[in-house]
């Protein structure tokens, strides 16, 4: 194949790519319309004591502001993927603030795979986890879209 045929072929399937709506991304979040705040928390820390602190954070918001007025997605990565494990001892908290207050928790794909080499089989995780391609890009995407990052 000739060289310009080769990075023409490239080119196109490129931008079919970019133009191709949702596709590598993660869904768009609940629309909130009346939220006054929208957060998203980060949390990338494998403590413990971090883990519960970020679900505080959440729930405090929530408590404020109530649910229908603050938007809250967690993004878990690297250590702190574990706060997104199935065994967590987190999981009745989680499960708590996503029925009774609609926060979504997203789980970094990259830090999935990584964490599934070392151990040697994917982690289980949390089935309230939505998996996003990587972490931080979609802290990125919510940033863009008029979110507040907190990292506690």
């Amino acid at each position: 194949m000739h060289v310009h045929v080769r990075r023409s072929l490239l080119m196109l399937i490129s931008l079919l790519w970019l133009a191709a709506p949702g596709i590598g991304q993660a869904a768009e979040p609940e629309k909130k319309p009346f939220a006054e705040e929208r957060i998203v928390l980060q949390i990338s820390d494998r403590d413990p004591f971090k883990q519960t602190l970020v679900l505080n954070v959440a729930g405090n918001l929530l408590r404020y502001y109530g649910p229908d007025k603050v938007d809250i997605e967690i993004v878990a990565f690297g250590p702190g993927l574990r706060l997104l494990f199935a065994d967590n001892s987190n999981r009745g908290r989680i499960e708590s603030l996503v029925e009774n207050g609609g926060v979504r928790f997203s789980a970094c794909s990259n830090t999935i795979r990584n964490m599934g080499k070392k151990l040697g089989h994917p982690p289980e995780l949390n089935p309230n986890a939505v998996r996003v391609k990587a972490g931080v890009v979609r802290i990125i995407e919510l940033m863009n879209q008029g979110y507040k990052l907190i990292k506690p």
